[in-house]
């Protein structure tokens, strides 16, 4: 472990905490979901900064009975000496002011993520109550507050052995209306933390539940390389040695890793100081602007490129590519305070030069790698062309037949896309019922015939051969792709409505899947649902009841106290109701019930679409069998 200086004249201090609990979504992005596990995150991320710097190789992370969270490490004990601008203890000058911390003007910290050194101030301050205990030179030292307070002074409490710092916090419910941690969501972040920290552990704990308590732990030596293999794990690698580089320029270390694979999809993931930048930024602006040159460069030199055609485009280069990029930089520059993006000019001028001349040698050393990965983006190129010819005749044709929509869709009379709703409705007879249940005033209808082409694993140009797919963008009036325009869509509610069978869910999803891949907007506002028609019709005497799932039937049924002569329908499919049941059961909007379709973590849906849709069966096969007892619905 490095040594180094670490006492209160370390810890520099800028302003007070007030304005945290005024506007807590100017410091965690929001007071929902996203917001209450950033609290988690903040305090994660003190301890990898001591991680980062060598003084610190574990950390444990509880989920407590009581919407509790403690988090633990064995790093160097955040300072208790008086500090001598604010008279106080360190450690109360760092939980209690805003941008107090090791992080300002000295050396404590060469590198560092937390929110720009306000951290864990702001969990304080959003905390009901929180603990901080210290172990220093053996002796344990520890504080409370509330709301952003001390509630007492720190106290020396006791003697320990281990040294490091233990976080305890109960967000506040003043501030957060619901606090419902998800642990799914904090695993990945742990997970994505330690592949990027390689060498340190990373311990969850989760106790909530008495009965079934959950422990997980991370551990990895590989760092980025590592990180995209597991980010790869259902995908085929279409050459044998991803590439890796790691260098230094201007006190900048650039790691970088990737990958060709099958898909046609782009995933990058950047990071500066170990903090996710979901808006990439500079960093990754170098290392796109070295990987275009230097393809384009071999392209050439190899005579993959005539001397007529120009060059490769980076849309081009980047299909099928997944790739990792990690920085370590002293004063990172982020815009905004959730550091979605980085900002200083010289990460993309490091991370240029050190991926340009580690590139530049991978390619000289693996020729066949070389070769499959300029083959991929020429053929990328070629189909580029191939889409754009035929995305302008699926178009021109909408444009040409005027305000000519497919003759097989009933249109609704209000020409107001707020108002306006499609209904994307399996089979011809289904399409001849719900015309006419519909509201034809704001209600259009869109009937499929069978099941559409699986778009997960086809080029846009082989897409749009598809008479259905072209129908269906006909009818929304916005284009497709890098086309798209929301302004232009004629409906701000597109509900698809299938049979609750497995074809009708299979086509569900193939529709999840094109509008997922290109039209995903649509999805990002909101305007995507899926309609639940009922699975049974039940009469007893002249009362009727519509039952949406088993247990909904069991429940009912048990609930009779007249069980005699009971009529149960089981509807196959949605042909099989008449325009009055089908109004009232599942169009009716007093009445209907709709799923929102909504892409929270995009990778992940990535993942779930390529599982179910992609080539691969067994990790299909395996969703399946572990997911078929207990889904009922699937909201992806």
């Amino acid at each position: 472990m490095a040594k180094e200086s670490y006492s209160a004249k370390d810890i520099y201090v800028l302003e007070g905490l007030d304005p945290v609990r005024k506007r807590p979504g100017m410091y965690i992005g929001s007071t929902g979901p996203q917001g209450l596990h950033h609290l988690i995150y903040e305090v994660v991320d003190n301890s990898l900064d001591e991680a980062l710097g060598g003084h610190c190789d574990k950390i444990e992370v509880f989920l407590l009975p009581n919407n509790q969270i403690k988090v633990t490490d064995n790093g160097r004990g955040i300072p208790v000496d008086r500090h001598e601008k604010t008279k106080k203890s360190a450690l109360e000058t760092i939980m209690t002011t805003l941008h107090a911390g090791g992080k300002f003007g000295s050396g404590a910290y060469k590198v560092s993520g937390g929110l720009h050194g306000v951290g864990v101030s702001v969990v304080c301050a959003l905390s009901k109550n929180m603990t901080a205990e210290v172990c220093r030179n053996n002796e344990l030292y520890s504080q409370s507050y509330k709301q952003g307070k001390p509630v007492s002074a720190v106290k020396k409490t006791g003697t320990c052995k281990k040294k490091g710092t233990t976080i305890i916090f109960e967000p506040d419910q003043e501030i957060f209306k619901e606090i419902s941690f998800d642990r799914k969501k904090i695993l990945n972040h742990l997970r994505q933390q330690a592949y990027l920290t390689k060498g340190v552990r990373i311990d969850l704990y989760d106790s909530r539940d008495e009965k079934n308590p959950f422990d997980y732990h991370f551990y990895f030596e590989g760092g980025v390389k590592s990180y995209l293999k597991h980010l790869t794990k259902n995908a085929s690698p279409l050459h044998n040695n991803p590439f890796y580089g790691i260098g230094e320029k201007e006190e900048i270390v650039v790691e970088a890793s990737f990958v060709y694979t099958d898909d046609y999809e782009t995933y990058e993931e950047s990071f500066t100081n170990n903090i996710f930048t979901s808006e990439g930024g500079m960093h990754l602006t170098g290392f796109r602007a070295a990987l275009t040159r230097l393809i384009n460069d071999y392209a050439r030199k190899g005579g993959f490129l005539k001397e007529s055609e120009p060059n490769l485009t980076g849309d081009d280069i980047r299909e099928g590519l997944t790739a990792v990029v990690s920085i370590k930089i002293k004063e990172p520059q982020f815009e905004g305070q959730t550091k979605s993006k980085l900002g200083n000019p010289e990460a993309r001028t490091a991370t240029e030069a050190v991926v340009s001349e580690a590139l530049s040698d991978y390619l000289e050393k693996s020729p066949q790698d070389t070769k499959t990965i300029i083959e991929k983006a020429v053929l990328s190129y070629k189909a580029r062309k191939a889409a754009k010819a035929a995305k302008e005749t699926v178009l021109r044709k909408g444009i040409l037949e005027g305000l000519s929509l497919p003759g097989k869709l009933a249109d609704c009379t209000t020409r107001k896309p707020e108002e306006s709703e499609l209904y994307i409705v399996e089979g011809e007879s289904a399409g001849g019922s719900s015309r006419q249940a519909r509201d034809r005033r704001f209600q259009a209808i869109l009937p499929l015939k069978g099941k559409i082409l699986n778009v997960e694993r086809v080029r846009l140009d082989k897409m749009l051969s598809s008479q259905e797919v072209k129908s269906l963008i006909i009818a929304l009036g916005a284009a497709i792709a890098d086309d798209f325009d929301l302004e232009k869509l004629r409906y701000h509610r597109i509900i698809i409505m299938c049979d609750a069978d497995s074809d009708g869910n299979h086509i569900k999803t193939l529709l999840m899947t094109l509008f997922f891949r290109h039209f995903k907007p649509i999805l990002d506002n909101g305007y995507l649902y899926v309609a639940q028609p009922p699975l049974y019709k039940i009469q007893s005497g002249k009362e009727i009841q519509y039952c949406y799932s088993e247990d909904e039937k069991e429940k009912y049924i048990s609930s009779l106290k007249d069980k005699g002569r009971l009529n149960i329908q089981r509807y196959k499919g949605l042909g099989e109701m008449n325009p009055e049941q089908l109004w009232e059961t599942t169009m009716d909007p007093a009445r209907r019930i709709l799923l929102q379709v909504n892409v929270e973590d995009a990778k992940e849906a990535d993942d779930t679409f390529d599982m179910l849709m992609g080539k691969e069966v067994l990790p299909r096969k395996r969703f399946i069998q572990g997911s078929a007892k207990s889904v009922r619905n699937l909201d992806v």
